[in-house]
């Protein structure tokens, strides 16, 4: 299987915005995208649409023992944040010098997640700020 380009990255959309899609029939939005509203059944109101990415910490956990990728960064903080729009999604939590508990307000941050190798294909993402 071949590497996919850095370039091939950036034209994905979804990885660099947060974008999620609304049911037109029932208003529900859903991160990842889906074709079928869970609540009602349709796949034809399906609309796409691009989240704020504000949120609030539902849970949170801090992480020692990292995967290889993430090795420099331990410890951190991984969570799950509910965003104001209202799906659930997890992510990494920026420790900014604010103090994280569940209730605290974050706002998206696009950070470098991690390299293939030392000159690989670097990994940006969004991770989550306390506001």
């Amino acid at each position: 299987m071949e590497k996919a380009s850095a370039s091939s990255w950036r034209r994905m959309e979804e990885r660099y915005n947060l974008l999620a899609n609304e049911c037109k029939n029932c208003g529900a939005v859903y991160f990842p995208q889906r074709i079928v509203c869970r609540k009602c059944g349709r796949h034809t109101k399906m609309e796409s649409r691009k989240l704020s990415g504000n949120g609030t910490v539902y849970s949170y956990t801090r992480t020692h023992s990292p995967a290889d990728a993430f090795e420099e960064e331990s410890p951190y903080l991984i969570g799950v944040i509910e965003l104001d729009e209202g799906p659930r999604v997890e992510g990494h939590i920026v420790e900014n010098g604010k103090e994280v508990t569940i209730g605290t307000k974050v706002r998206p941050v696009f950070r470098r997640m991690y390299a293939d190798g030392e000159e690989g294909l670097i990994h940006y993402h969004f991770k989550f700020a306390p506001v």
